[in-house]
């Protein structure tokens, strides 16, 4: 598809679309970075320079990265095929083989000055390489790709970031024929609004040099952009409005937003039914040859068993209800939220009116079993079971 040329839209970007974004950008990974080396002689990069660029190349550059190299001077060296689909120069994609990847990037970065070159006009290039970025986050919101944060690490002596039409008592270098040193020309109040779309976030460190230029020294500076875009909300038929960067949250977000959604669900749920396994259930025991509605209350965890009959040593039977006999007939038995009625065959349980041959679930809170005497008269015991 064919990409629109970035503008400062005309609508700012909410505090929530800006935490999308920053979100969109997460969840894809991968950043812009721009090696934008300044090539006169007045900058030479020095040992100290170079260490502190490979520095940043070897520690700070992660797979999913591209990074941009790009010289200047008067001039910002771009490659003729630059469009708006390819507004830089071709990138080094950092993969996960990160030695063959350093090894590119720092076969393209130049390591001497060009002693051809002078007259650095630095606010073309803060033109170039931030509108730049900036074209490249508009193509990825137009084509639904994650946008990515954006550095640009700058190697000069010029200064960053001055206002608009750059004389000479701000910088002497600038070429006296450049339209940036008229601060109301096309190319002045453009790179204005290229400086003001990326919001920048800029640290710089001095880097001192032998060479007799107008300091003695340059600046290594970081400036850090985060994932942004521009917003343009155009009235539409019917009393609506279209704009760009809503459905393009909408489409980057509404998945993993719902798998997150279905995570916390299944947090909670966890946590619940945790908190429920962690709970004793209360077992109300009624003898009905007792005139007593209550006569006994034992205590059952997630795990563990009553015995029905003479208790034994058995680790996770807790307690032990008496009955006819010193055998034990059977086992109450807790697993999770189920009760389990076990009968262990050495003496006859009823539940139902029927003999428990075999384990059973208790499907009622409310139950009654029978456990007869030797001459078969009738001992029957009520349970009513408190979660």
């Amino acid at each position: 598809m064919t990409n629109t040329k970035v503008t400062p839209g005309t609508t700012p970007l909410t505090s929530t679309q800006k935490v999308g974004l920053e979100l969109v950008s997460r969840l894809y990974g991968g950043r812009d970075v721009v090696l934008a080396i300044d090539l006169t002689s007045s900058v030479g990069l020095n040992d100290e320079g170079r260490t502190r660029l490979r520095q940043i190349i070897e520690d700070s550059i992660k797979p999913g990265d591209f990074v941009y190299v790009i010289p200047f001077g008067s001039d910002v060296v771009l490659k003729p095929e630059n469009s708006s689909q390819n507004p830089l120069v071709e990138p080094v994609k950092f993969t996960n083989n990160l030695p063959e990847s350093i090894q590119q990037v720092l076969a393209k970065i130049p390591l001497v000055s060009d002693p051809n070159l002078a007259n650095t006009d630095i606010q073309k290039a803060e033109l170039i390489i931030y509108q730049g970025l900036a074209q490249l986050n508009q193509n990825r919101l137009q084509q639904n790709q994650g946008v990515k944060p954006q550095s640009v690490v700058w190697i000069t002596d010029a200064p960053i970031l001055t206002s608009p039409g750059i004389n000479s008592s701000t910088w002497i270098e600038t070429p006296a024929q450049s339209p940036l040193r008229i601060a109301d020309s096309p190319e002045s109040q453009e790179r204005q609004a290229g400086v003001q779309i990326s919001s920048i976030n800029q640290r710089s460190l001095a880097i001192k040099t032998k060479n007799q230029n107008l300091n003695g020294k340059y600046n290594l500076s970081v400036a850090d952009i985060s994932a942004t875009v521009q917003e343009f909300c155009t009235p539409a038929p019917g009393g609506k409005e279209t704009c760009l960067v809503n459905p393009y949250l909408l489409k980057q977000l509404w998945l993993p937003g719902l798998i997150s959604g279905i995570f916390l669900v299944l947090i909670i749920f966890g946590i619940f039914k945790a908190l429920r396994l962690q709970k004793k259930w209360e077992l109300i025991v009624d003898f009905e040859v007792t005139a007593k509605p209550e006569d006994q209350k034992c205590r059952l965890p997630h795990n563990k068993k009553i015995a029905i009959g003479t208790a034994e040593h058995d680790s996770k039977c807790i307690d032990s209800i008496n009955c006819p006999g010193s055998e034990v007939r059977g086992y109450l038995e807790r697993q999770g939220e189920k009760l389990y009625l076990v009968p262990t065959g050495d003496a006859p349980v009823y539940y139902h009116g029927k003999e428990v041959l075999s384990r059973i679930l208790i499907s009622n809170w409310q139950f009654r079993i029978n456990c007869p005497d030797a001459k078969k008269r009738d001992y029957e015991i009520v349970f009513k079971v408190k979660k």
